[in-house]
């Protein structure tokens, strides 16, 4: 049986700026040519699908400025309608340049979706008064799952104050909505410039959307931020995640996760301890390696179960608090590492697992992490992530926002497709459809 079926598009929502299609007043040519060109590339070569909301920039600005000369004052709907209309106009010259693999009618209209969407790319442009076009991005990657929003612009970094007229402005490379927030303010006014406006940045924060803002006329960093590699950009979510971020308050679970705080109550000990031996006994039966490491591993429950069915197991964890809160009995086997640093040799395990661990890391940090979880592998490698698919979860759960990395299954086969020493096993025993779970089983290729 194939697991994986008919492979899905990945869709990714890019808000390109104003600033980039007429910078000095005129049309860039060169970054219309190297932009068609790249997303074109990206969908011949990745099977990814592109919602792109263009902004109006300087043009814009230009033609408020003169309304504003001519009678004196306007308000602030017809300054909106204005830059609205002038988004339009970017907007379908860019249809026009996409034409061969666009959508023909260009969004403008965010309360109806699109129907029957089969082209690779659809082009959005501005709706209403009160929204900028990072509003109606943040709109379209609520609407079609998207798991990022990369908000193109001529600036490489957000700084914490403008580097034009302070020397000592610091770029940021992640942060959270929070602090953003008070970089921008809460109140929109047409024609503000800000990385991404505070209208879409509340929306954003609501829904846990993941922004990174870039510099659009650098694609090989775009390419790397598409395909989970580091790269030069601001990363603004819910949650920066590191090392003091895996806090007791989150293990125990008071971040929201679960509607019921089951996991730490005496039922939902029960149930994880039900999960993990079902874990362990899948893995024993069907892979029965001779060792194993768990990436994330928490408390150890896996560990223990496989110890238990005599598999040689460890793991490794980025919280210092899980690892004290194991039972004595299995806190010799565990260790604090991060994944993009596993501290092992080359070739150390049978078999290399990750549960629920993947879609937590930080977008730069998941290529690293999975070619660590491969180099310490001498045969195959599991990673169970959740993924957009995994309905179930998104029905039976409160949203966590330190699900920072929720993509799509398109998103890991290409990535790990990308891995040249690795293939995908096509074909399990026994796996949960995808409704429930995805899980992605790796072979590492001999030498």
């Amino acid at each position: 049986m194939n697991i994986f079926g008919k492979k899905p598009a990945e869709t990714i929502v890019i808000s390109v700026g104003g600033s980039l299609i007429a910078p000095n007043g005129g049309i860039d040519v060169d970054f219309l040519k190297k932009f068609k060109l790249f997303i074109s590339k990206q969908v011949k070569e990745h099977n990814r699908r592109f919602l792109l909301v263009i902004g109006g920039g300087k043009a814009s600005r230009a033609y408020r400025d003169a309304a504003k000369n001519v009678i004196g004052s306007i308000t602030s709907e017809d300054l909106d309608w204005i830059g609205i209309h002038t988004t339009r106009l970017n907007a379908h010259l860019f249809r026009t340049i996409f034409t061969d693999i666009a959508h023909p009618r260009i969004i403008e209209n965010y309360e109806k979706r699109l129907r029957h969407w089969k082209e690779p790319v659809a082009i959005g442009a501005g709706w209403k008064p009160g929204w900028s076009t990072d509003y109606c991005a943040t709109v379209l990657a609520r609407d079609y799952r998207a798991s990022v929003i990369i908000n193109l612009s001529n600036i490489d970094y957000v700084y914490d104050k403008d580097p034009s007229k302070y020397k000592n402005a610091k770029k940021i490379t992640k942060t959270t909505w929070d602090y953003f927030e008070k970089l921008v303010g809460k109140e929109w006014k047409p024609g503000i410039n800000a990385p991404f406006d505070p209208v879409a940045s509340q929306l954003a924060k609501k829904l846990g959307t993941m922004v990174i803002v870039a510099n659009g006329k650098n694609f090989s960093n775009l390419n790397r931020i598409l395909d989970g590699e580091s790269f030069k950009g601001t990363v603004i979510t819910n949650f920066t995640i590191d090392a003091t971020f895996y806090d007791r308050e989150y293990f125990e679970e008071q971040k929201g996760e679960y509607p019921l705080p089951l996991t730490y109550s005496v039922i939902g000990k029960f149930i994880q301890d039900v999960a993990n031996f079902y874990r362990a006994f899948w893995i024993k039966v069907f892979i029965n390696p001779k060792n194993c490491l768990d990436i994330g591993c928490g408390t150890g429950k896996l560990v223990y179960q496989l110890r238990r069915l005599g598999v040689e197991a460890y793991g490794i964890e980025i919280s210092e608090y899980a690892i004290s809160a194991a039972d004595k009995e299995i806190q010799p086997f565990l260790q604090y590492a991060d994944a993009t640093k596993i501290p092992f040799k080359d070739d150390s395990f049978d078999l290399v697992v990750s549960f629920d661990v993947m879609e937590h890391m930080e977008r730069p940090k998941i290529k690293k992490s999975i070619e660590e979880s491969i180099r310490v592998s001498r045969k195959l490698i599991l990673h169970k992530i959740y993924t957009i698919e995994n309905d179930w979860i998104r029905w039976t759960h409160k949203q966590d926002f330190s699900h920072i990395s929720l993509m799509s299954q398109a998103f890991w086969f290409d990535l790990f497709r990308s891995i040249d020493n690795v293939s995908i096993v096509k074909k399990f025993v026994f796996k949960l459809p995808a409704f429930f779970e995805s899980l992605f089983l790796l072979r590492k290729k001999t030498t």
